[in-house]
């Protein structure tokens, strides 16, 4: 039953909050919140009246549940100095004071179309001797019932069956599973809305148009794929599609033995997932970028800030993205990965030199990282953004390793999970551990913006086994992708020095002293990580040294 205030109308069945025409972005718990607030506005509703209904009796702090309440009143255009519609009762608690109509579903009749084609009903709603504008209102909403579902807020993507292009019968099972397992994969991922098996396979063995199974099914994105065999070889074809343009997002084919069927599959699965998670995001935050200043939700927020943190090196761009994520943190005080990237941007910042004080940014991401945790314990994302940035800024490499790997253990297809889990492992001095995190990390998604940090890690690794040639190579390519990595201009200086290349040790140091002209050996742990091993941090200084870095 809907409830009307003001031009605002709040639907509990859809779960939406509209301003005339107008969704409005609001989380979960910030939608159970108003709502318990308007069904309950015949009396004061107590703190802990709304920690039993809204946070099913979890202790939340003061502040939480004011920003909670301040996302609400923003959200409906109330402030807390108005408090024109939510209204704090001084030390009883809150009260909805708007006056609310509640929209009825009118009783409806059906009515067979006399012209409609054979088996094909079609049904006019309307309310018995009720006037026309009551009949006109239950009208629309018998159209809204049958109109196509609204895109979510989130990217949303169709998974469709995969064609089976062999006239084989038994690779309809291989080419099913196939699509079922990238389903799963994919629904790992705590930002896409996937839509389920049973949805998707309604378009088996149809042709279909990209774009009407788009507006059919609510999706942004489109992934078909097919499965041919020839003789003990399969190929498997994928692309990813812009429902609403029709544009080609990605695509790839993979060929391999049927030897081991599900191995294949595994194997076939991992990539694809690999590559469109990556791709996704991309096109997101290009949309997001297009998308007006003024009606920027939660989500879009988040994703230029995103754009900015791939920024690598540029500090502007950096604290720009701190100040995005904290924007879609207010907005959404229940964003859980804005919290685990927020954290991030003072990884970035400390390993750039770029933080005057050390103290502050421990603290602001102990407090992040406790709220990604907190609100993300099933969010990949939030728990390994939020572990490294805990381990490289706080020092506190254990627990960060542990949330890494409980990120890895809900989403084994997350590079980025793989790619801070290698750093996690060299800082634990377990360097042969590294090298096949990072190169996972690498296999699922070999354009990541990361790419830099992957391939710096890997030199790392190599370095601290006392394989200087292969450190130098990796570094190498990791400057290729960003020649200003401070990170891989100093595993570059070292590597190189190491085995006997001064010529190029000096030309990184020199690049290396022009972007922090203050780095010296002796301020070098400002900006390195929490390495638990002595002889680590004793033999890259070394290297260092040699190199031409002043003490």
């Amino acid at each position: 039953m809907p409830f009307l205030f003001e031009d605002y109308c709040l639907d509990a069945n859809r779960r939406e909050l509209k301003r005339g025409s107008e969704l409005i972005p609001v989380g979960p718990k910030l939608f159970d919140l108003l709502l318990f607030l308007v069904q309950n506005r015949e009396q004061v509703v107590t703190r802990d009246d709304l920690l039993k209904a809204v946070w099913d009796g979890r202790i939340v702090s003061e502040s939480t549940l004011t920003s909670h309440v301040n996302a609400v009143r923003k959200a409906i255009g109330d402030t807390g100095k108005e408090q024109r519609l939510i209204r704090t009762i001084s030390r009883r608690g809150l009260r909805f004071v708007g006056k609310i109509i509640e929209e009825e579903m009118p009783a409806r009749a059906l009515v067979t179309d006399p012209g409609a084609d054979p088996g094909v009903q079609h049904v006019r709603a309307f309310e018995v001797g009720a006037p026309a504008e009551t009949r006109d209102a239950a009208s629309v909403l018998a159209a809204e019932a049958e109109s196509p579902p609204p895109l979510p807020d989130r990217p949303s993507i169709a998974v469709l069956p995969f064609q089976n292009m062999s006239g084989d019968v038994e690779q309809e099972y291989f080419a099913d599973g196939m699509a079922e397992d990238i389903i799963t994969a994919l629904s790992r991922f705590k930002a896409p809305f996937v839509i389920a098996r049973n949805s998707s396979f309604t378009y088996k063995a149809r042709a279909v148009d990209v774009k009407q199974v788009g507006r059919e099914l609510g999706v942004r994105y489109v992934l078909e794929g097919s499965v041919r065999k020839a003789a003990n070889r399969v190929r498997i074809t994928g692309q990813l599609v812009d429902a609403a343009t029709g544009a080609h997002i990605w695509a790839d084919r993979f060929d391999g033995e049927l030897g081991d069927i599900f191995d294949l599959q595994d194997q076939v699965t991992e990539s694809v997932v690999g590559a469109i998670a990556p791709a996704v995001e991309k096109a997101e935050i290009e949309r997001a970028k297009r998308k007006p200043t003024a009606s920027l939700d939660a989500y879009a927020l988040y994703l230029r800030g995103l754009a900015r943190l791939h920024q690598f090196g540029n500090r502007q761009a950096n604290d720009e993205a701190l100040r995005l994520f904290n924007s879609a943190i207010e907005l959404d005080p229940e964003f859980a990965t804005a919290y685990g990237r927020a954290a991030s941007c003072y990884l970035s910042a400390r390993i750039n030199g770029w933080i005057p004080d050390t103290a502050n940014a421990i603290a602001e991401v102990k407090k992040l990282t406790e709220r990604a945790v907190e609100l993300g314990k099933d969010d990949a994302i939030a728990l390994c953004a939020g572990g490294n940035a805990l381990a490289f800024v706080v020092g506190d490499v254990g627990v960060g390793a542990g949330l890494v790997d409980r990120a890895l253990a809900l989403n084994s297809n997350l590079a980025e999970a793989w790619h801070f889990g290698g750093w996690v492992k060299i800082w634990l001095g377990e360097p042969e551990s590294a090298i096949e995190r990072f190169a996972r990390a690498i296999r699922l998604s070999p354009l990541d913006p990361w790419l830099m940090g992957m391939r710096a890690g890997t030199a790392y690794a190599h370095f601290f086994l006392d394989r200087y040639d292969e450190a130098a190579s990796w570094a190498t390519m990791a400057l290729q992708c960003s020649p200003d990595y401070r990170p891989g201009l100093r595993i570059a200086a070292a590597s190189n020095a190491m085995a006997g290349r001064p010529e190029q040790a000096h030309k990184a140091v020199a690049r290396l002293r022009e972007l922090s002209p203050t780095l010296r050996l002796s301020n070098l742990k400002d900006v390195l990580g929490p390495y638990r091993r002595a002889e680590d941090v004793a033999r890259y200084e070394e290297g260092l040294r040699q190199a031409g870095l002043p003490e």
